[in-house]
């Protein structure tokens, strides 16, 4: 994706290269976000998606390149520092504590303040991605809808600035996709965070990502606006397997 040279990107990657043995999950991939909207990283599976998302979350550590985010090296930082600087990320399984209430869970992500600030901040955080969801239920008493967006709720508390959703509509049925979908579309103007999104719901990208990428076997094969990546030839080889619209 071409961007003025004059624009800070939010997320600058460079010549990231993640190795497992022999296997390169992720080759020399190079990546510039500049606008604080949501980015979606798409591609089929086994395309290292999650692999790109382990670097920045720091559950791996590259073979090789450079991550800035907001001007911070985030290689030089451990993932409990970054969770405190301000990475959030949802993953492809529930990390929700079913014996805690959703406030409890919520809650244990803030570590920015305490006392009566935190308190609300969490409320808000749990308002924000609705579902009728109560604070102080517990989590194993929710949907599996509702537990999807109380893993939301964990991301946009406690101030972040680059939020990580993991494949967050996978399995939902069309209703509560249409609900997750206004939810995601929110966060930028909730949080003011750098939103990526890896989904294979084309629609739900579609619907709510300005900007994407694709790798195919750990290479970035197209990146720029959305609807003009979903057109690429080459992406619809790689991810649809056909070249045909």
């Amino acid at each position: 994706m071409s961007e003025p040279a004059s624009r800070q990107p939010l997320l600058d990657v460079a010549g990231l290269r993640v190795t497992y043995g022999g296997v390169v999950a992720v080759s020399d991939v190079d990546l510039r976000i500049t606008e604080g909207a949501i980015f979606g990283l798409i591609g089929p599976n086994g395309a290292g998606k999650t692999t790109f998302f382990n670097v920045l979350s720091g559950f791996v550590r590259p073979a090789s390149g450079t991550v800035t985010a907001f001007d911070e090296n985030l290689l030089r930082m451990t993932h409990y520092r970054r969770a405190r600087w301000g990475v959030r990320r949802t993953f492809q399984t529930e990390q929700a504590i079913s014996d805690l209430t959703v406030y409890d869970n919520v809650a244990m992500i803030h570590s920015r303040v305490r006392g009566a600030a935190r308190r609300e901040d969490v409320l808000n955080s749990i308002a924000f991605v609705g579902g009728g969801i109560s604070p102080w239920a517990k989590v194993g008493s929710l949907t599996a809808g509702q537990r999807r967006l109380v893993e939301v709720a964990r991301t946009v508390t406690g101030k972040p600035r680059l939020i990580l959703l993991d494949e967050p509509a996978a399995g939902l049925p069309d209703e509560e996709t249409a609900h997750l979908t206004a939810v995601i579309r929110g966060i930028p103007e909730q949080t003011g965070a750098l939103t990526i999104l890896v989904d294979h719901d084309m629609a739900l990208v579609s619907a709510v990502c300005t900007t994407a990428a694709v790798l195919d076997f750990g290479k970035l094969i197209a990146s720029g606006p959305t609807a003009a990546v979903l057109r690429d030839e080459h992406v619809m080889r790689a991810y649809l397997g056909t070249a045909e619209v």
